[in-house]
């Protein structure tokens, strides 16, 4: 597995392209494509990628803002976790709100659901449901290296001051990311790669539950 990125739009949005390069085709998933499609497609093309879905931590809008670029080229299926409907569906009044543009996204395809495996070519993902900076968020672990969306970044976690946020519920859902393996690479949402392990020691959001991890 490789995996590229773009940070990109206002929100400084972290969009990921995971390729299985020893499958025939390099099939690959865009996660989170938020912004600047022109720039998420040039990704896929430098790649020399087979773009077989896109997949989506949560709803916001700095995190869909660049779907409908995408699928102006490529036909493949969006999945989102069904909570999470209420805001993809709110993505215009959300962009108004912030003053940013946006082309609305078509219908999502898929649902998510927690324990879902799902594949990019012969790698094998988790879903992991994490809700709490929005109903429906999750995240995708596979091979030691997850990809955690807004619900955990280097040394701080999402905000859950916005609609349908539920401070508990972040609260379980970092409990549950502190369990995983020490080494656990996360690629987050916003701001720069981190892991487990690190964020159990400096970060003050995870270290709550330091006894709990591997």
């Amino acid at each position: 597995m490789i995996v590229a990125s773009a940070t990109v739009g206002p929100f400084a949005e972290n969009s990921y392209l995971v390729v299985d390069e020893q499958a025939a085709g390099r099939p690959a998933v865009l996660i989170d494509p938020g912004d600047e499609g022109a720039r998420i497609l040039e990704m896929v093309s430098d790649a020399h990628a087979t773009l077989t879905a896109i997949w989506l931590t949560h709803a916001h809008v700095d995190h869909i803002g660049g779907i409908a670029a995408v699928r102006s080229v490529y036909e493949v299926p969006i999945f989102l976790h069904p909570l999470d409907q209420p805001l993809y569906g709110a993505g215009a009044r959300q962009a108004a709100a912030y003053g940013v543009p946006f082309v609305s996204p078509p219908p999502a395809d898929h649902a998510l659901a927690e324990a879902q495996g799902l594949e990019v070519g012969g790698v094998a993902f988790e879903v992991m449901h994490v809700p709490g900076h929005a109903p429906g968020h999750v995240a995708f672990l596979s091979e030691g290296e997850l990809f955690s969306g807004d619900c955990l970044f280097a040394g701080s976690v999402g905000r859950t001051d916005l609609p349908f946020c539920s401070p508990r519920d972040l609260e379980l859902s970092l409990q549950r990311l502190a369990a995983l393996p020490s080494r656990t690479v996360v690629r987050p949402g916003h701001g720069p790669v981190t892991t487990i392990g690190e964020e159990l020691r400096s970060n003050p959001f995870l270290r709550r539950f330091s006894g709990v991890g591997g």
